[in-house]
């Protein structure tokens, strides 16, 4: 659509040499701002199904927490990964679980949901579904953090567990980050510049490997760390815990590192793929599956972010959303925090949709 520029009426023409090299450069604006306003949008994020062609990836569930009601389980669903709709009239779906929810379809194709009481409790929790409407509780595992291979100041503290399997091993990767004593420091919030991503492999998620190593040999602070496979690779994507300042540029971001081995060694974590204060990543593929798209939760405050690319090794970049109707290229319910999202059949997304119902228009 083409737009409207608007109407000028100029001035007569003795008046005009008093009065152009004020009016004219105002006239000149407001054409711009206007134009700007019309046709200013960022185009529709890649990756959609278009007319006629058959989706590779027919839904999404984005498992996660609410604002004002940390650590609980709830369940929004999506037909085309950029637009969510709460499940269950925005209620609990679960009493039980608490964590951060992170699921993953496992060695028997039931879904396998990781969750924690607290940072301070030592065990780190399981639930089982068949459906990913009903779970049930499946085990635990508390990781012995006194005897961490060359990480000998661990504190008693386990964040934010996560969930992986690798079809090709057949093993889970169970991630976490667990903070340590850094002695005298400088450093600003020494408690979270502390934190090191952990990590323990299972094959049924009730034996486990033994001590819990670190993942990533150079020394970084990272939290909310999730591994994902794309082609032979796999990609690591971390959260820069340490603060942002003149010294330390990418902190409080979303970076990616990549290896050829499951349990690495991992790559550097390149550049930034969100803004700062940015946290909580996960990811799903498009609905044609010829791109990515990333999420990640805004803090402070309740707010989504989205980069999309290609492939997982870049280059990503940011859509619009969440913002003004006009410009949002994809919309999460108010107040939504932590989570995981995946990919579903359209046969999953009817069958939680009629077990427990939208939200209420």
């Amino acid at each position: 659509m083409t737009a409207k520029l608007p109407i000028i009426i100029f001035p007569k023409a003795s008046a005009c040499a008093a009065v152009r090299g004020v009016l004219l450069p105002a006239i000149l604006l407001a054409i711009l701002l206007h134009a700007a306003s019309s046709e200013a949008q960022m185009p529709d994020p890649p990756g959609q199904v278009q007319s006629g062609e058959t989706p590779k990836f027919e839904a999404y569930l984005f498992a996660h927490m609410m604002e004002g009601d940390y650590g609980r389980l709830y369940y929004s669903a999506s037909l085309d990964g950029l637009h969510w709709e709460m499940l269950n009239g925005g209620k609990r779906v679960s009493e039980d679980y608490h964590g951060h929810a992170d699921i993953c379809q496992g060695h028997d194709h039931r879904y396998y949901l990781v969750g924690n009481r607290s940072d301070s409790h030592p065990d780190i929790n399981f639930w089982v579904s068949d459906d990913l409407i009903t779970w049930k509780k499946y085990g635990d595992f508390s990781p012995d953090l006194t005897h961490v291979p060359g990480y000998p100041n661990a504190m008693a503290r386990i964040g934010a567990p996560k969930l992986f399997f690798d079809e090709a091993s057949s093993e889970y990767v169970l991630t976490w980050h667990t903070t340590h004593d850094l002695g005298q420091t400088d450093l600003p919030e020494p408690y979270w510049a502390g934190q090191r991503t952990l990590f323990a492999t299972s094959k049924d998620l009730r034996t486990f490997s033994g001590p819990p190593r670190k993942l990533f040999s150079w020394d970084l602070a990272t939290i909310d760390t999730i591994i994902r496979k794309e082609g032979d690779q796999y990609f690591a994507i971390v959260k820069d815990e340490r603060y942002p300042t003149l010294e330390w540029t990418t902190g409080k971001t979303i970076r990616v590192c990549r290896s050829a081995n499951l349990l690495g060694p991992y790559g550097e974590p390149g550049a930034p793929v969100s803004p700062g204060f940015r946290e909580a990543p996960t990811l799903i593929p498009s609905p044609n599956g010829k791109a990515w798209y990333l999420y990640y939760e805004q803090y402070p405050g309740v707010a989504y972010g989205l980069s999309v690319a290609a492939s997982l090794q870049g280059p990503w970049f940011q859509a619009a959303g969440n913002q003004r109707p006009e410009w949002n290229k994809y919309q999460l319910p108010p107040k939504v925090r932590h989570g995981s999202m995946l990919p579903i059949t359209r046969k999953q997304y009817d069958a939680l949709v009629a077990a427990f119902g939208g939200v209420p228009k």
